[in-house]
C-alpha cells in the first residue's frame, strides 16, 4: 500500500517505499530516521514566500505623439506573440530549486528579487546566503553551472545574473560593467564570498523565464514567454544567439544528459525535440494542455512530460541514436491520480537522475490529498512503467509544494528537495534498494 502522512505529520524521508513521517520537523528524528545511513542531516530552511500579487487598477496611460509609432509595433507584437498571464507564469514549472552537481550546495528563489544559497557541507553553519542585487529584479529560475565549481545563473527581468563563490587565491573575474555585490563571507574563516560577476543582457524590458545548461557547462539555454525566439548563450564569451523558427510564448527548457537534444515547450500545447548538432527541430502537439514539467532519463533517449490538463503522462521514445529526431510519443498512466485523488492534471514534476523515482504534484484533488507531493517508483524496460510509493507532506497547516527539484549525482540515492509555501525549503532523501 502507498505511504500516506496522517494529517498534521510532516514527511521526513522514504526506507524502501516506506515514508516516514514525524509529528513535527526535527533534526533529531531526522537523525534518528536516515542520519546514521547518510552520515548527514538536511536541516530545512526557512524563507520568506511572496504574497500573492494583488490585481489593483491602474490610471490611464497619456502616450505622447512621438512615442505612438512605438506603441502600435508594440500592440501588433503582442498580437502575433502574446504576453504570459501573470497568473499563469506563477504556475509554470521553471526550475526555482537547483543542487549542484558535485556539493551539498542548495540554490532556490526565496524572493522575488533573491536567491537564497545553502550549504549543508558547513556543519558548524546554520546560515544561507541571500545573493540580490539592484540588478536582479523579478527572478524567474535558477540553475547551477555545471563542472565550475561554485556558478549560478539566475532568470530575471531583462537577462541572466551569473554569481561565482570567490575564494582568496582563487578570486572570481568581474566582467567590465557589472556592479559588483557581495554578502557575508563564508564560515571557518575561508574569507570566501558570493559575486555577480556577469550579466547576459536580452532585450531591456524581456522577463527570462526559463533557463538551462548543457551538460558540460559551456553553453546557457534561455527563453520568456514574451519573446518570439530562444537564446543559446556561449557563456565565456557573453554572446547569446537567438534561434527564431516562427516560436512564441515558450514556457520550459531541458537539455538531455548527453547534449544532443534540447526540449521546448510552449504554452500553446506545442513542443519542439530539438537535435543540437545543425538545430534543425520537430513539432509535437498536445490536446492536454501545455507541458507542465520534463525531464530525461540518465541516457538522454527517453523524455518524460506533463500535462497542465491531464493525469497522464507521455514519455517519448527515440527509434535511433542522434542526430535522429525519429521518436514516438507512448502514454504514461498515473492511474491513483485520476480515480482516487481526482486531480485535473498534473503542475510540477521531476525525474530522478538514477531514473528510479518520480516526484509529481499535482491540481486539486480531494481535500485529504491537497498541497501533497506524490512519489513515485519508476521502471525503464522495456518500457516506462510506475507505480506509487506515497505522498510527502509539508510543515504547516494548508502547505502547498511551490517548486521541486533533484539532485543530479547524489551518490546515496535521490535527494529531492521541496520549497513550500509554509516557508520552508525541506530536503527528503529517498533511500531504497536499486532495482
Amino acid at each position: 500500500m502507498p505511504s500516506f502522512p496522517p494529517p498534521g505529520a510532516v514527511t521526513i524521508c522514504e526506507i524502501n517505499r516506506d515514508l516516514v513521517a514525524a509529528d513535527a520537523l526535527s533534526d533529531d528524528r531526522a537523525k534518528e530516521a536516515y542520519g546514521d545511513v547518510l552520515g548527514m542531516v538536511f536541516s530545512p530552511i526557512p524563507f520568506q514566500p511572496d504574497a500573492p500579487a494583488a490585481n489593483e487598477a491602474q490610471p490611464a496611460e497619456i502616450v505622447p505623439k512621438a512615442s505612438l509609432v512605438s506603441t502600435i509595433a508594440e500592440s501588433f507584437k503582442q498580437m502575433l506573440f502574446p504576453s504570459c498571464d501573470p497568473n499563469l507564469l506563477e504556475e509554470l514549472d521553471t526550475q526555482k530549486v537547483s543542487w549542484n552537481q558535485h556539493k551539498h550546495c542548495l540554490a532556490f528563489v526565496s524572493e522575488r528579487n533573491q536567491v537564497t544559497v545553502h550549504d549543508f557541507e558547513e556543519p558548524d553553519n546554520k546560515e544561507s546566503y541571500i545573493l540580490t542585487n539592484d540588478q536582479q529584479k523579478d527572478v524567474k529560475a535558477v540553475e547551477w553551472r555545471p563542472n565550475s565549481g561554485k556558478m549560478i545563473a539566475v532568470a530575471c527581468k531583462g537577462g541572466i545574473c551569473l554569481w561565482s563563490a570567490s575564494y582568496p587565491g582563487n578570486v572570481a573575474s568581474v566582467k567590465s560593467g557589472v556592479t559588483s555585490s557581495s554578502f557575508g563571507a563564508f564560515p571557518r574563516g575561508s574569507g570566501g564570498q558570493w559575486i555577480l560577476v556577469d550579466i547576459l543582457r536580452g532585450s531591456a524590458n524581456e522577463l527570462v523565464t526559463a533557463l538551462c545548461w548543457k551538460p558540460d557547462g559551456r553553453y546557457l539555454v534561455s527563453a520568456s514567454c514574451d519573446s518570439p525566439s530562444f537564446t543559446i548563450w556561449d557563456v565565456s564569451q557573453g554572446l547569446g544567439t537567438p534561434i527564431r523558427r516562427g516560436l512564441s510564448s515558450i514556457s520550459l527548457v531541458r537539455w538531455s544528459p548527453t547534449g544532443d537534444y534540447l526540449l521546448t515547450a510552449k504554452l500553446d500545447g506545442t513542443f519542439h525535440l530539438w537535435e543540437t548538432n545543425t538545430w534543425t527541430s520537430e513539432p509535437w502537439s498536445s490536446s492536454n494542455g501545455y507541458v507542465s514539467g520534463a525531464n530525461w532519463d540518465p541516457e538522454g533517449r527517453t523524455a518524460l512530460l506533463s500535462f497542465s490538463n491531464s493525469t497522464t503522462l507521455g514519455s517519448v521514445h527515440f527509434s535511433s541514436k542522434p542526430p535522429s529526431l525519429d521518436a514516438h510519443l507512448l502514454p504514461v498512466e498515473l492511474a491513483e491520480i485520476s480515480s482516487v485523488i481526482v486531480s485535473r492534471g498534473i503542475e510540477k514534476l521531476a525525474w530522478d537522475s538514477s531514473g528510479e523515482r518520480l516526484a509529481l504534484s499535482f491540481k486539486d484533488g480531494n481535500e485529504i490529498y491537497h498541497g501533497l507531493v506524490a512519489v513515485y517508483d519508476v521502471r525503464r524496460s522495456p518500457l516506462i512503467s510506475v507505480s506509487l510509493v506515497g505522498f510527502i507532506r509539508g510543515p504547516g497547516e494548508g502547505a502547498k509544494p511551490l517548486a521541486f527539484a533533484f539532485h543530479s549525482k547524489f551518490k546515496q540515492g535521490p535527494l529531492l528537495s521541496v520549497c513550500w509555501s509554509s516557508g520552508w525549503c525541506c530536503t527528503y532523501p529517498l533511500i531504497l534498494r536499486p532495482h
